[in-house]
């Protein structure tokens, strides 16, 4: 009777332990990179900025970061998608797994890097302020009133509204919280529209990244001849890096595919393609 028992008692431990072996398996979690390479494709988050990522002739997305990921993509084997977001909505979209990462020339801050896994430095950049040729003498001797505008939660927006701290940048020379105090300033869905809006005279500044200001200012058929890039005012340096969700061991893949790319000479390639060397070296140099 004891032994049948004891029978009993060893084939209900052994299925007990294999019940919990199975839970503990069902409930195993995969990490951000698997989840990613099971599905077999990236999905980048960007917005339209010339010249990092833009709509070509035949509505297919390119620019030096389009390129740039794809050839990520291959190194690492998994195919590249771009989804176009609300730059405002960014934190959203990269929870909710809309999209994998920000890939769209976004400024490395400090508040970024505690919320995210963010990469190393690839592409040097600064704010600036664009304003119509005619009234830039006017502008830069005296901002009081002047409208101004920036893209809705952009670096230019958290400097100017002083989200982002610049008493600890020994890059800034003016902190724009202070310089445009009293200015009257509106945030606007992209840099592209604050480009436009003082085209059209609906505002007197707008401060976007240095980049796409270049590209789209001072690129091949541009449609903005009549505005001019001022960097007098020396708002800081920045460094553009690509941000993944918090605790992902995507950004370590990524961070490794992008050295390969220094190493073979791609990345020079493709920032050639773009005029944008200068500002991959500069980031180069500041890691």
């Amino acid at each position: 009777m004891k032994r049948i028992l004891g029978l009993i008692l060893a084939g209900l431990m052994l299925f007990s332990l294999a019940a919990c072996s199975g839970n503990n398996a069902a409930t195993t979690e995969a990490t951000d990179w698997e989840y990613i390479e099971d599905k077999g494709v990236l999905t980048i988050g960007v917005t339209n900025y010339p010249p990092m990522n833009y709509l070509d002739e035949n509505n297919k997305w390119t620019g030096f970061d389009t390129e740039f990921a794809e050839a990520v993509g291959e190194i690492l084997g998994v195919d590249v998608e771009f989804v176009e977001i609300s730059w405002e909505a960014k934190e959203v979209e990269l929870a909710s797994k809309n999209i994998d990462c920000l890939w769209n020339g976004m400024c490395i801050t400090e508040d970024r890097k505690e919320m995210w896994e963010v990469t190393a430095p690839y592409m040097y950049n600064t704010q600036a302020m664009v304003m119509k040729a005619d009234k830039q003498e006017e502008i830069m001797a005296d901002i009081t009133s002047k409208k101004v505008v920036a893209e809705a939660g952009s670096t230019g927006e958290e400097k100017i509204t002083g989200k982002i701290d610049d008493s600890q940048d020994a890059s800034v020379k003016v902190v724009a919280k202070d310089y445009f105090a009293n200015a009257e300033y509106t945030g606007v869905k992209s840099m592209a529209i604050a480009l436009q809006d003082v085209q059209m005279g609906v505002a007197d500044v707008a401060v976007v990244d240095s980049v796409i200001a270049q590209g789209m200012i001072e690129g091949e058929g541009s449609q903005f001849g009549d505005l001019v890039i001022n960097l007098d005012n020396k708002f800081g340096d920045q460094y553009f890096g690509i941000a993944f969700r918090k605790g992902s061991d995507a950004c370590a893949k990524v961070e490794e595919a992008i050295k390969s790319l220094r190493e073979n000479g791609k990345l020079n390639e493709v920032a050639g393609k773009y005029g944008l060397t200068d500002g991959v070296a500069a980031a180069a140099d500041a890691q």
